[in-house]
């Protein structure tokens, strides 16, 4: 089962699938003094080991390629990541069984987050140009007034067939210690990326935004509605947000913490070749633990320090493009 929503358009075109998704954990197997990886190591209590990360390197790279085949024939055009080590184990993601056929390249910056993992943005030579990007720290604090670090925001400009459009990947801080504890740390991060649409927005003459990531909050919340209302976003994963459905699932709960925006002038056919035409979650059945009281949740890698050799504890979401031809 896919979940959905169409709008409708009157012409028949090309199509371009945007996606984004967190990947759960990708780290190689080597030590990095750098890198808060200790878990994630050969001699690790979870036995990291390179059969084990070649296996989830394969997984992921076949659910990246299926990603929108509903629709389009050929894998996403643009890929925003959540929770990579570094810029290796992103060139292992592409250099995969299902993925080194396509000519996708990377945009990764190393951030200062402590559990040591980053951003990043895959896309299809093909069809995407860059020619910007740039990593933007969130400014936080602990209680005894010490930087707390997380990750960075990326912000990628470049062409789509021709016209240029601005990415911003986020991966806001989690809820671990409770959502209203940790809001502050999601409402800082919302700024951030309101200060990069501004600055867009000055820099540029009408520029068109695609905002993703996994933001740790429902479209709902007052960090997803700060970006709607200061930077003059549309999210069209509010209309699939419900209490039976989402991109994750948390003591069986489910919430659609991973979402894509888009801005506004997206509609405005004077400005852009490109129409939305889908957004949805990637939850296809092979995904999802087929059995036990967690069947149909997203199958995962790890399940606290038990191997399950699944594919990541989120399902990816995606938008497609129509271009008016």
């Amino acid at each position: 089962m896919i979940i959905h929503i169409n709008y409708i358009f009157s012409h028949m075109s090309e199509k371009y699938t945007i996606a984004f998704y967190n990947i759960e954990n990708l780290f190689d197997t080597k030590d990095d003094e750098h890198t808060n990886d200790e878990d994630f190591l050969p001699t690790s209590v979870k036995r990291w080991t390179t059969k084990r990360y070649e296996n989830k390197l394969r997984k992921l790279g076949q659910v990246i390629s299926q990603i929108g085949e509903d629709d389009i024939d050929s894998p996403p055009a643009i890929v925003g990541l959540a929770e990579v080590e570094n810029n290796q184990v992103v060139k292992d993601l592409i250099d995969s069984k299902y993925l080194k056929h396509y000519k996708y390249d990377i945009v990764h910056y190393d951030s200062s987050d402590e559990r040591g993992i980053d951003v990043a943005l895959i896309y299809n030579t093909d069809v995407f140009e860059v020619s910007h990007s740039e990593a933007y720290p969130v400014y936080l604090t602990k209680e005894d007034g010490s930087r707390d670090y997380t990750r960075n925001v990326l912000q990628v400009t470049g062409k789509l067939n021709d016209e240029q459009i601005h990415i911003i990947v986020n991966h806001w801080s989690s809820r671990r210690q409770g959502q209203k504890k940790t809001e502050y740390k999601r409402l800082a991060a919302a700024d951030t990326v309101n200060r990069i649409v501004k600055t867009l927005n000055k820099n540029y003459s009408n520029p068109k935004i695609i905002v993703m990531g996994d933001f740790n909050d429902t479209p709902y919340n007052k960090s997803l509605l700060s970006l709607v209302t200061e930077s003059n976003l549309y999210n069209p994963f509010k209309k699939i947000s419900t209490e039976n459905k989402g991109s994750l699932n948390h003591n069986f709960q489910w919430h659609l913490f991973d979402q894509i925006l888009i801005s506004t002038n997206f509609f405005d056919t004077k400005f852009t070749q490109f129409n939305l035409s889908e957004a949805k979650i990637f939850n296809s059945q092979f995904l999802t633990q087929y059995h036990g009281k967690f069947k149909g949740q997203p199958f995962r890698t790890y399940v606290g320090k038990r191997y399950k050799g699944g594919y990541s504890d989120h399902f990816p979401v995606y938008i497609e493009f129509k271009e008016d031809v």
